[in-house]
């Protein structure tokens, strides 16, 4: 059996790996991430996930950097980017799975307890709808700080916000205009 993991970064590959191993899966990593921006920050995740991967016997597959798509597609979302994203990035992954004959994925983002859980398995099942495979929707959040142990023992990289522009701006902008 093997699933396909839509990957969003190394850290948070950890616990989806362990579960999905544990019941007997051949796990394979997707990564396809075009909200990440900028570009270094991009690099950073995938070559942290490429990683992880190599130490796992894993090959990482990975998606074209689509960085003026994800914009294009999110920027008339407003207030629901992070459904637009989950959607776009869903999409991809099952027909990732669906071009390599596997008929079942996941995604990393359900590790997170940042992330909107019922938006991401909505997107998931539609495109699983859409593409004849089946999303394996499970919150897998409970497993978010054990990921978060692991993965600074390992002196992993990790990241201070999801990764799109706009999560970037909500982290760091305190005030505008920024103040020293």
């Amino acid at each position: 059996m093997k699933i396909l993991i839509h990957t969003c970064c190394a850290p948070c590959l950890i616990h989806p790996y362990d579960l999905f191993t544990g019941r007997g899966y051949e796990v394979v990593p997707y990564f396809y991430n075009p909200n990440i921006h900028p570009f270094r920050e991009y690099r950073e995740r995938y070559f942290a996930a490429l990683d992880y991967a190599s130490e796992k016997n894993m090959e990482l597959r990975a998606g074209p950097y689509e960085m003026e798509r994800f914009i294009a597609e999110t920027s008339p979302c407003a207030g629901d980017r992070c459904e637009c994203c989950y959607r776009m990035r869903l999409e991809r992954s099952a027909a990732e799975a669906r071009a390599l004959g596997i008929e079942e994925y996941s995604t990393t983002l359900l590790v997170s307890p940042y992330q909107d859980q019922g938006q991401i398995e909505g997107a998931g099942q539609a495109a699983a709808k859409r593409h004849g495979v089946m999303f394996a929707f499970e919150d897998m959040s409970p497993g978010y700080r054990e990921s978060v142990r692991i993965s600074r023992e390992a002196g992993m990289y990790r990241q201070k916000y999801c990764g799109c522009i706009y999560s970037e701006k909500e982290r760091y902008q305190k005030s505008d205009p920024p103040r020293r």
